[in-house]
């Protein structure tokens, strides 16, 4: 082993790639660190290990920081998020017995349009319409509620949303415990490899630039740990870089589908970093751009804004003090750290540290600190824009 030994968590997706080829490629090593990685089977797995200290660092669902700063999923716990792991990287897939439905009513699965995708599913699953997801506090539950309500149907009124580790997922739709789901990749795929699903659409149909996995750790380890946290986020954004090359693809699928680590083939693991996905069992195929980000876009970098909107969801549901959420949530999401860390590197530093979410209907050029860069398409599928301003 190199240098100092960081227990960090992880479960087994493909967007656990960052922490998982920082360590294989060498990254680690260039900054002197060894991550010792450890599979978690549940995301309340990782959560009660990072935050009881069997590990430092672990790959966790944007939203468990920010709802432990809001005292909710009854945790008593301090995190803080030192970088955005991932962007997007999520599909929803309905059971065969919904898909023939949909069909039925001339749903033409182009595996884009949410909107005509939500309204044909809300048509032909009624109101009894039961969706896995892998852990309440998660973009999956945030994005399929607010998907949903926007359509009509309000889930928990309306409709079930139900926890599923992703490993169970094929199974739980295939018994039918469940109708549909929303996952991280690869186990949708493997749903369909399984004959148990079709795909009916990528979670950035909802919204296109969602921070979907993020890089957590204890708030009192990266106060003590300050030296340890900036290794680790230019660790990381090295490796994310190196996942952004198309090249990189094929050695990354190779690696992350070892049995100590996803242990499932390489080909089904490659389909998110391709974005080319088999969406049905009879082998229908759909290409979705920018299916996962790691790196392009300043995918990495912790808006403020970004955990502000995952409050703003929380504590409307949960009878929380809008203003007092947001004020919370935006002391999770460290981009003073961050941008400290990379400050000598080159990397896409932001000169904000929030901005409006939803309101990029493409590509831009905006000034940054080491030079201009570009911000990715940024929309919500119904338009709307959150300003986090209007809320403080």
């Amino acid at each position: 082993m190199t240098g100092t030994v960081i227990p960090a968590g992880f479960v087994p997706l493909a967007d656990a790639a960052p922490l998982i080829i920082a360590q294989e490629i060498g990254f680690a090593a260039e900054e002197r660190l060894t991550l010792d990685l450890r599979r978690a089977p549940s995301w309340s797995s990782l959560r009660d290990m990072l935050a009881f200290g069997q590990v430092d660092a672990a790959q966790m669902l944007a939203p468990v920081p920010v709802a432990a700063a809001l005292g909710l999923g009854g945790i008593n716990a301090e995190f803080s998020v030192l970088s955005v792991l991932s962007v997007n990287g999520t599909v929803i897939g309905v059971s065969r017995r919904l898909a023939r439905k949909l069909a039925a009513i001339g749903h033409r699965f182009t595996f884009d349009d949410a909107a005509a995708a939500g309204r044909d599913l809300i048509a032909a699953a009624g109101r009894d319409l039961r969706i896995g997801v892998p852990f309440p506090f998660s973009m999956h539950a945030e994005l399929l509620k607010y998907w949903l309500t926007a359509l009509g149907l309000a889930p928990p009124q309306e409709a079930d949303i139900v926890t599923v580790p992703p490993p169970l997922m094929a199974d739980a739709i295939r018994s039918g415990e469940i109708d549909a789901f929303c996952v991280g990749e690869p186990w949708g795929s493997m749903a369909v490899e399984q004959g148990a699903a079709v795909l009916l659409l990528p979670g950035r149909a909802i919204w296109s630039f969602a921070p979907e996995k993020v890089l957590a750790v204890r708030s009192t380890w990266a106060e003590t740990e300050s030296d340890l946290s900036s290794r680790l986020i230019r660790v990381l954004w090295r490796a994310g870089r190196w996942l952004s090359d198309p090249s990189s693809r094929g050695l990354a699928a190779e690696i992350l589908s070892s049995p100590r680590y996803l242990d499932l083939p390489a080909e089904i693991i490659e389909r998110a970093f391709s974005g080319k996905f088999t969406v049905t069992p009879q082998g229908q195929q759909r290409q979705t751009a920018g299916f996962v980000e790691f790196h392009s876009g300043a995918a990495g970098f912790p808006w403020q804004s970004q955990a502000q909107w995952i409050a703003l969801q929380l504590a409307e549901r949960n009878g929380i003090d809008r203003s007092k959420a947001v004020e919370a949530a935006g002391r999770v999401f460290r981009s003073d750290v961050y941008r400290a860390a990379l400050s000598r590197t080159g990397a896409d530093l932001p000169s904000a540290s929030s901005k409006l979410e939803g309101a990029l209907a493409g590509e831009i050029v905006v000034a940054g600190e080491s030079g201009p860069f570009n911000l990715l398409t940024n929309r919500f599928f119904d338009g709307r824009v959150f300003d986090p301003q209007a809320e403080c």
